[in-house]
């Protein structure tokens, strides 16, 4: 093959699961809505099974559906019915997936489910197979052609029943309200769960508090700043209340405009109104703020109380970055 037709098989390979994917929205009719509604309602797991091809994507709909609220257990059909018809519980739905509805291990597997009274869901591409003709519910995922060149090895078929696995999970989250902090909550690790909890106040704490009072010399200004090592200073009255930000950039300035600063005061150098972030808000939100506004330090306060400095570096070394 030269470099054209690598590129047209490629494009073609495409196209077809493309259509295969489109194709799908003839076959979102009452018995998907039925679904949906039951597994949202049930107080069981939702079983997922296939063989070979198929038992890939039931697990990879298992993780989808975990991740997003919904309670899902991967059963190999294989396995199945050598024991592991075991995981099965009295409240469960289960789903087989089969392309052809009539392999060995689902025409095996079908009726032993049915006998334990546990409703069947079967995803499948062929509608007359035994698997359709036995479920209670079926989801179509019929393809004109796997993107195979001999249209056998599955391709296409496998593409549509991901896409019908996550259509069902996303549907299941919206009647549920899934919403960002339910995904946090079973996304605790790496940086995706990172910013979804991680909050400021987690990062500040790690800090001291550089301050001074509006009075403070700048020797003064300079001591705190370089003790605290966060490159700035926040000036406060007695209450702790936020006046002002002194920076490095601030006392740059100062030295461009005056050859002596021995009767300057905190309060003649500070910048007024410094970007602030509430101590609870996300760490990723005041990533967002130090964007839109160009700066690499924001003041925390607590109940309109200094509470500390978030820097742009605790965000890099969190992973927020």
């Amino acid at each position: 093959m030269n470099t054209s037709s690598i590129i047209s098989v490629a494009i073609r390979t495409i196209e077809l699961e493309a259509n295969s994917i489109s194709g799908l929205k003839a076959f979102i009719n009452t018995d998907f809505v039925k679904a949906v509604e039951l597994i949202a309602r049930n107080k069981g797991r939702l079983i997922i099974s296939g063989v070979g091809k198929t038992a890939i994507i039931a697990q990879k709909m298992v993780a989808t559906l975990n991740s997003t609220g919904t309670p899902s257990v991967f059963m190999h059909a294989a396995d199945a019915i050598h024991g592991d018809l075991g995981v099965i519980q009295s409240n469960d739905i289960v789903l087989l997936i089969s392309k052809s509805g009539n392999s060995a291990e689902i025409k095996a597997l079908a009726p032993l489910i049915k006998n334990f009274g546990n409703t069947l869901i079967g995803m499948v591409g062929n509608t007359q197979s035994y698997l359709a003709k036995h479920s209670d519910i079926v989801l179509i995922t019929t393809v004109e052609l796997e993107a195979c060149p001999i249209n056998l090895a599955p391709t296409s078929s496998t593409t549509a029943q991901m896409v019908m696995g996550d259509a069902l999970a996303v549907c299941l989250m919206e009647i549920k309200g899934f919403k960002s902090d339910d995904f946090a909550k079973y996304h605790p690790g790496g940086t995706l769960g990172k910013q979804l909890y991680l909050r400021v106040e987690e990062l500040v704490l790690q800090h001291a508090k550089p301050k001074v009072l509006p009075l403070a010399t700048i020797k003064e200004v300079i001591i705190e700043m370089t003790e605290k090592r966060l490159g700035a200073a926040v000036v406060v009255n007695e209450f702790e209340n936020i006046l002002g930000i002194i920076t490095d950039g601030d006392l740059r300035r100062m030295l461009e405009k005056t050859t002596t600063f021995e009767n300057l005061q905190a309060k003649d150098i500070m910048s007024n109104h410094p970007k602030t972030i509430a101590w609870d808000a996300l760490a990723a939100n005041a990533l967002e703020e130090m964007k839109k506004y160009n700066i690499s330090q924001l003041v925390v306060e607590k109940n309109e109380i200094y509470a500390g400095i978030i820097h742009l570096h605790d965000l890099v070394k969190e992973g927020i970055i």
